[in-house]
């Protein structure tokens, strides 16, 4: 039983930044291997979060858009604006 790839625009923006979190998380296990100073190793652990936090963000927002629309279908406007509101609100998380 195959399924259908579920791929939308965003992926390979997604993609491109996990590769590269996770190329700056090597860097942070050789730094602690080789010595490095605490600061050095925290700014970049930073790095490595803030990308990974961002491709989250970025995932679940394009999936609010498309997917939850594709659940939703049209609404009347008064209907809608839970919704607008909800996908609004995700914005801060």
């Amino acid at each position: 039983m195959s399924k259908t790839p579920h791929l939308h625009t965003t992926h390979p923006e997604i993609v491109k930044r996990l590769k590269r979190a996770g190329g700056h998380l090597q860097s942070v296990v050789e730094m602690i291997e080789s010595g490095r100073s605490c600061l050095d190793i925290a700014q970049q652990l930073h790095a490595v979060e803030k990308a990974i936090c961002q491709a989250k963000k970025t995932l679940i927002q394009d999936h609010l858009d498309h997917c939850l629309e594709d659940v939703v279908g049209p609404l009347a406007r008064e209907q809608r604006r839970s919704i607008d509101e909800f996908k609004e609100i995700t914005k801060y998380l």
